[in-house]
């Protein structure tokens, strides 16, 4: 006779009762018979990442954590929309606002934590918002909408989120200032040296920062008009956004009698004064501390799983977490303790004129805590002495730049030991993610997250998992040898995917998906690439999904580290005529372009731009479309060749215009660049390029494969032709067999490594019928083009 299940209740849908669900079903999956009540809509989702939800860069999808399929897989019953009023602990049972009553032989309360919001008067006015959920994400982008004019936003907070906040309001184009009670930014996790370079940046990026300001009033009628200060001063606003802090929402617990103080009160194992009982994540308190950070709730998630498991090995021991700012640009870390108080010791290193400041706090030569900004290599040697307490009496010299202080201060992935944690927020090691590549034979960053969590979450250590990927494959990875899938979320390959594009007459990214029975909705992976395969096999009409575009493809522009966007309007051949020249000096004058720039593609870029700007800014000039954001086709580089040039042998100008005005809008793997030299000096670099043409006596010589940018590679010799018309086939040929074989992101240097030139060549050179048909197929897909710029301008 099988043993029955007991019966276990979650209330709370968020990051911490998931965490806690995915690690009990992994220890023990026939141990419960859950239910899970969760009061948002949606199932449970990464609330690290709801700042790039907001600005667009990702998707609800792309952030949702487990989505119901997980669930039903697991026959956990999930319950969305779902709050829970009430908790009869004597007849252990949950009652819901419908009605529902679910009875429980072991709870876990995971209901998270509320946002404060100050006694401020005016606070209750339409347009005063928190930034906590999905819910909130949508009423903000609503609010800036409505706004009329240029968009004013105020953030009250300047911690962690706060600035998040602000970097995502200032990306959607409004006006942002942030206003702090406290005398630096982020007082919690930086000192005075860190925050002063942090409030630096943050002004460099157009964002307003005031400190030591408290707001006493949020004034307006029904909606928020602005703000006034405690020193007389005030600001006009469309949104406010509140950053203060957060409370436990433990108010279900107080109500049922369960004993609470700020939070509801755990032991180590996570178990409340009712042993029935558990608590976990934002709503607890532990030894006298509440949580906000994701790190302790992860580790508490592991903690309580393995008690419910059976096993009681483990107790909550609340390592230091460390913190990272999400703002592009922005690069810092902090651990532990941050100000030398207490008898706490201290190395410092500064160099202002590069906005580089690193600190390490020691106790007794002990790690206690860690500042670093503008580089951050060596922060998770540091972060693993501080855990283990190492003494670090005979490195006190090197301890700044670490061991590795050779390369930029990073310590090679061979020095970091075994047991460092590599993802403070799972708490995965080294060793962890090395026995998981070595046994599991993975290959991707893709399959280490999906396997032990390390980088699922605020993605600060992915660099360091890359490296440890390639550290422990050596050539096996350089190579990119090993499983072939598109990505984590499929076993298909690339090769797979296409050929069921083909065959079955699929035409968009839902079709391929639901056809070949995807296991998630897709990733940043997988979903990108299949929007380009299906729009490459068939042109005109497989359906475009910008979702599946990354930023600057669905914006049309290339997004800058201010959240501003350059703008590149396309120059044949690098020719400009006096009137486009005229477009382009009064569209600057008129939009207040901080920069305007001579590119390396010999093209005239404008930086700078707010988003909302950009159609206003294409409508003005009225030039096509760059490319400048995409994997297309970029530029098309000319010297002036014989039209001009004394050493010229061939008319490379008038050659590189034709190129360019033929193969403009065209979709590719990866980047393009061209290159067209009138002769063997090639002024164009035309020999580090992905299509390299060079006149010569008597005709061109066609390279292709060259890169000249972090990994240069020269250009092989394709063909010597006689005729431009013969370059024109050739080079259309090659480009589309580019399209058609190569994977999605690969560029042309490592097609060809893969592919071999003497294949290419028979195919594009030798193979006349097969050079006719590529180049055919390439006309169709150019047929299809449209320029997004004329799209968007408005009428």
């Amino acid at each position: 006779m099988s043993k029955k299940k007991m019966r276990l209740v979650i209330i709370g849908g968020g990051m911490a009762g998931s965490a806690c669900l995915e690690e009990i079903t992994g220890l023990d999956p026939d141990r419960y018979e859950i239910t899970v009540f969760g009061a948002e809509r949606h199932p449970n989702y990464n609330r690290v990442l709801l700042a790039q939800v907001l600005t667009g860069e990702k998707s609800v999808d792309e952030i949702t954590l487990l989505d119901r399929d997980w669930y039903d897989s697991r026959g956990v019953r999930l319950l969305t929309g779902a709050m829970v009023t009430a908790i009869d602990r004597v007849s252990r049972k949950v009652v819901c606002a419908d009605g529902t009553e679910e009875p429980y032989d072991r709870l876990i309360l995971a209901t998270g934590a509320l946002p404060v919001i100050p006694p401020i008067p005016g606070a209750d006015r339409e347009g005063v918002v928190a930034f906590r959920n999905l819910a909130d994400c949508e009423r903000i982008k609503g609010l800036l909408g409505e706004a009329q004019g240029p968009r004013k936003a105020v953030v009250i907070g300047g911690g962690l989120l706060g600035l998040e906040a602000a970097w995502s309001l200032k990306t959607l184009g409004a006006e942002v200032t942030v206003v702090h009670l406290a005398d630096r930014l982020m007082e919690r996790q930086l000192d005075e040296a860190a925050a002063g370079l942090l409030k630096e940046d943050m002004e460099a990026l157009g964002i307003e920062v005031r400190l030591g300001t408290e707001t006493v009033e949020i004034t307006g009628g029904e909606r928020v008009e602005g703000l006034r200060f405690s020193d007389g001063e005030a600001v006009e606003a469309d949104l406010v956004i509140m950053s203060v802090g957060i409370r436990p929402n433990a108010e279900l617990a107080r109500a049922s009698g369960i004993y609470c103080e700020k939070g509801v009160l755990v032991g180590d194992t996570m178990q409340t004064y009712d042993p029935a009982v558990y608590a976990i994540g934002e709503c607890v308190q532990h030894r006298g501390e509440t949580f906000g950070l994701v790190a302790p709730i992860f580790e508490q998630a592991r903690v309580l799983a393995d008690h419910m498991a059976g096993k009681a090995r483990l107790s909550f021991k609340n390592s230091p977490v460390p913190a990272r700012l999400k703002v592009p640009g922005v690069e810092l870390y902090s651990a532990g303790r941050v100000t030398s108080a207490d008898g706490l010791d201290s190395i410092e290193y500064m160099d202002r004129g590069s906005g580089v400041y690193k600190k390490v706090l020691l106790r007794d030569n002990r790690v206690a805590g860690i500042v670093m900004y503008g580089d951050t290599s060596g922060s998770t040697e540091l972060y693993d002495s501080m855990v283990r307490g190492e003494d670090v009496s005979a490195r006190r010299r090197t301890l700044l730049f670490g061991r590795g202080a050779g390369d930029g201060g990073a310590p090679s992935v061979d020095e970091i030991p075994d047991e460092a944690i590599i993802c403070g927020c799972k708490g995965v090691t080294k060793g962890a993610i090395v026995d998981a590549i070595t046994s599991k034979g993975l290959f991707t960053r893709e399959e280490v997250k999906a396997v032990t969590g390390a980088s699922g979450s605020c993605g600060g250590c992915a660099g360091l998992v890359d490296r440890i990927l390639e550290a422990t494959l050596g050539p096996a990875y350089q190579a990119g040898l090993g499983p072939a899938s598109l990505c984590g979320c499929t076993a298909y390959t690339r090769d797979d995917v296409v050929k069921n594009i083909r065959e079955k007459g699929l035409r968009s990214v839902e079709e391929v998906m639901e056809t070949l029975g995807w296991e998630t909705v897709g990733c940043e992976v997988c979903r990108p690439a299949i929007n380009y395969y299906v729009q490459m096999l068939s042109p005109g009409e497989a359906t475009d999904d910008p979702t599946s575009r990354l930023i600057n493809e669905r914006a049309h522009a290339n997004i800058q580290q201010d959240g501003t966007f350059s703008v590149v309007p396309r120059m044949y051949g690098g020719k400009v005529t006096p009137a486009e020249l005229r477009r382009i000096a009064e569209t600057a004058e008129r939009f207040k372009v901080p920069l305007v720039k001579v590119t390396g593609g010999q093209r005239i870029g404008l930086y700078g731009i707010r988003r909302e700007d950009l159609p206003a800014v294409w409508g003005d000039l009225d030039m096509p479309s760059g490319y400048a954001y995409a994997k297309a086709l970029r530029t098309v580089k000319t010297c002036v060749g014989s039209e001009f040039c004394r050493y010229g042998t061939q008319k490379s100008l008038t050659l590189g215009v034709e190129l360019e005005r033929e193969l403009e809008g065209l979709w590719t793997p990866a980047k393009v660049k061209v290159g067209v030299s009138g002769c063997p000096r090639s002024c164009a670099e035309s020999s580090i390029k992905d299509v390299g043409i060079v006149g010569v006596a008597g005709g061109w010589e066609i390279f292709v494969g060259g890169c000249g940018g972090v990994e240069l590679r020269g250009a092989e010799r394709l063909a010597t032709v006689e005729t431009a018309e013969e370059v024109h086939e050739i080079v259309s040929a090659f480009l589309q067999l580019y399209r058609e074989e190569a994977a999605y992101g690969e560029r042309t240097f490592k097609w060809i490594e893969r592919a071999g030139m003497k294949a290419i060549r028979a195919s594009v050179v030798d193979d006349l019928e097969k050079r006719k048909a590529l180049a055919a197929r390439l006309r169709k897909a150019l047929a299809a083009r449209t320029d997004p710029w004329k799209e968007r301008v408005p009428a």
